[in-house]
């Protein structure tokens, strides 16, 4: 999820399985609630004709507060013996920045008895954007269609072996049989990000709580970069996940209790997530748009993270923290510094699903827009200009550049699709980064998108939600790319993440 400053809105994203990527599940207090009983005195086992159950209910809550339900069910395939039918369905409901958020996902999995998958489809639904995934997989490869606004595009991704959904996480442990001890390591597709990744899982105790009926068993998770705690009973079914230290609960409801969260979501108007996202300083910064030159440390930052490092930004790991300078103007000996990361610049200049530059509705205003323009400085003033003019600052997600042109409003992902999908067009070289902004409306950071487009031989960094040109120096960058997968490592820094202004100019 991206929180950007200015009063402007939030991005979200669900997979397949919603909760692993909306939530960064941990025991944090599981020595309080949580002990250890005998185990059964056999392992069960299951396979899919045995399962006890064929459906379960969730309900979500963040803070105290219902913001969700996740539904799901399991049943023979009538038309493919031997086959199963895994579907999956998953609302949000919260509010950020005085704004009423909603998202959906409806999923439809086909899987062999041994969980692997064979077809899926996909619907994702965020403020009214809608994007559609389809395919099957075989021994060639996993075939993907991906649909949002008249936007089509088909893929084939390699694989090396048997692939699974992610919605069957909690069934694989389940099938293959739960000790205290036991390992599992397989390959799940992510469809969104198209992407495909190593689930390693450990099952570390069985256990009681007064937070659910019965045992389960304690089950680590390690998916997509994430470490994932659960409590699920023999059969694969989840009694009890545990997020974010405890302020995202997940636990098996009723479906009547489960769908209350319409009622009483609608009804929370507290900002809860805008607090948990927001990084405060202590030293504040009463005009961050004027900042030309920012130094701070980060904590937070995981071991393994690599920030980002060019002219315009130098980053230098200091034990566990990062020492970062982000300068409007670097010095000269540093222009040239990182400038395209190694990979050649037509890379920027190609159309993706995100931002489809090639398409002819983004080309021809694109050619509209900047027809006067003579240098590809006066081209991106121009798309500025355009964008500030034509495309309203609206808490609304959407999925590609196309969802902003054709609804006319965005948040500031959206903003920054569509000027790159602009820029490319117009021939700039451009790229969508992410990173944290400063927020003088908030005291503090908050998760941001925006551009850098190469003129003149150098890479600028470009606010297109906010209309600057160059950007201030309070746009602290962490990763780079459009795509969903580029997204999943900053999902674990947030509400990690600690900083401290050491000078501003």
């Amino acid at each position: 999820m991206i929180l950007f400053n200015r009063n402007i809105g939030l991005q979200s994203r669900i997979h397949t399985a919603l909760l692993f990527m909306l939530v960064l599940l941990s025991a944090g207090c599981a020595g309080r609630y949580f002990h250890d009983v005998s185990l059964p005195q056999a392992s069960e086992r299951y396979d899919l004709s045995s399962l006890p159950y064929t459906e379960y209910w969730s309900g979500i809550i963040f803070n105290g507060s219902k913001i969700g339900f996740s539904h799901f069910s399991i049943k023979p395939s009538r038309d493919l013996p031997g086959h199963y039918e895994i579907r999956s369905e998953a609302a949000l409901h919260l509010r950020i920045l005085m704004a009423d958020k909603k998202v959906s996902m409806v999923s439809y999995d086909l899987v062999r008895e041994d969980l692997s998958l064979k077809e899926f489809q996909y619907r994702y639904d965020m403020d009214g954007s809608r994007l559609e995934i389809y395919g099957s997989c075989d021994q060639e490869g996993i075939r993907v269609s991906k649909e949002s606004n008249n936007n089509v595009s088909a893929d084939i991704i390699e694989v090396a072996s048997r692939v699974y959904p992610g919605s069957v996480v909690y069934l694989y442990p389940a099938v293959h049989g739960m000790e205290i001890g036991s390992r599992y390591s397989y390959d799940v597709f992510d469809s969104e990000s198209q992407s495909i990744d190593t689930v390693r899982q450990k099952i570390l105790a069985y256990q009681q709580s007064d937070l659910f009926e019965g045992s389960a068993f304690k089950m680590e998770t390690q998916y997509f970069g994430q470490k994932m705690t659960s409590w699920i009973d023999a059969s694969g079914k989840p009694l009890f996940e545990m997020a974010l230290g405890g302020i995202l609960l997940s636990g098996l409801e009723s479906e009547t209790e489960a769908k209350r969260y319409l009622l009483e979501s609608s009804m929370n108007k507290d900002e809860s997530l805008l607090d948990f996202c927001l990084i405060r300083t202590a030293r504040p910064i009463e005009q961050p748009e004027k900042v030309t030159c920012l130094e701070v440390i980060i904590s937070g930052i995981g071991d393994d993270f690599a920030m980002p490092c060019d002219a315009g930004q130098v980053c230098v790991r200091q034990g566990s923290d990062v020492h970062c300078t982000v300068r409007v103007n670097p010095p000269d000996e540093e222009v040239g510094r990182g400038a395209g990361h190694d990979r050649p610049v037509d890379e920027y200049l190609m159309s993706t699903y995100t931002v489809p530059c090639q398409d002819e509705r983004i080309a021809s205003k694109a050619a509209e827009i900047t027809k006067d323009a003579s240098t590809d400085l006066e081209k991106v003033e121009s798309l500025l200009a355009w964008l500030k003019g034509n495309i309203r600052k609206e808490p609304v997600d959407v999925f590609t550049a196309l969802d902003v042109l054709e609804g006319e409003k965005a948040e500031c992902q959206g903003h920054a699709y569509l000027y790159t999908a602009f820029a490319r067009s117009a021939g700039i070289p451009t790229r969508i980064v992410s990173g944290i902004v400063y927020a003088a409306d908030f005291k503090g950071f908050l998760y941001h998108s925006w551009a850098e487009s190469l003129i003149e031989g150098s890479w600028i960094s470009i606010d297109p939600t906010t209309s600057q040109l160059p950007s201030d120096a309070t746009h602290i960058k962490l990763i780079e790319g459009e795509s969903m997968s580029s997204l999943v490592p900053m999902a674990g820094m947030i509400g990690k993440l600690g900083i401290e202004i050491v000078e501003l100019k």
